[in-house]
């Protein structure tokens, strides 16, 4: 990775995610070259990891991928014409509390993603890149996608109007109790070790998936 803010983006694999899993999904990214760090079954909650947030992922142009300390890429299933925030979002305290720990404000600096197709033609900012935080892949320079479609970023990590950032209900993940290897996710975010988060996630990375594996801290 190059260095600089630390962002997140979110794609999307167009399927319908009650006849779909992430895994075969997942599968199909790596068999493509394309894979995303995390591909996501909102509706089943399945998350599946292909890579650490430490490596590059493929989904973005070039050496748009190495951009900041992690450049962390989430296919999402689902439409850009049928939001997945309208959803259950099954699996998604998970997932931000993994992009806590790799400090990613819950920040939009682009705003709201666009309606699609208006996304297509959407500015990609790059003062606004260079910023953090979280994007559509509408709004990463240098891409010519529509996804992921006018989801609704209050929904998905907070109220992301402005590059003010949300504050974090940690408490409230998993009910505050504490994940099963001891650690809560409000304090593994300064945790430097070889540790992961529990979260019951299959874990692609060479190797078959395998239920009850880690979200990988490295």
């Amino acid at each position: 990775m190059n260095g600089g803010a630390p962002r997140a983006v979110w794609l999307l694999w167009p399927a319908d995610p009650q006849g779909i899993s992430a895994k075969s999904v997942a599968q199909r990214l790596v068999q493509l070259g394309r894979p995303s760090h995390l591909v996501w079954n909102p509706v089943t909650g399945e998350i599946i990891q292909s890579l650490p947030a430490t490596r590059a992922a493929c989904g973005l142009p070039g050496d748009v991928n190495r951009h900041g300390r992690v450049c962390v890429q989430i296919t999402v299933l689902g439409s850009v014409h049928e939001p997945f925030t309208d959803t259950k979002m099954d699996g998604l305290n998970e997932i931000l509390a993994w992009l806590d720990s790799w400090k990613i404000p819950r920040t939009w600096p682009a705003g709201p993603p666009l309606p699609y197709p208006h996304s297509v033609a959407a500015p990609r900012s790059k003062r606004a890149w260079a910023s953090g935080g979280h994007f559509g892949l509408s709004q990463v320079p240098g891409t010519t996608e529509g996804d992921p479609g006018a989801i609704d970023i209050t929904r998905l990590t907070g109220d992301g109007r402005s590059p003010v950032q949300v504050p974090r209900p940690r408490a409230e993940l998993n009910g505050g109790a504490e994940v099963p290897n001891g650690q809560n996710p409000s304090t593994h975010a300064d945790d430097t070790s070889n540790q992961a988060i529990q979260s019951g996630l299959g874990f692609l990375a060479g190797r078959e998936v395998s239920l009850g594996s880690r979200l990988s801290s490295e």
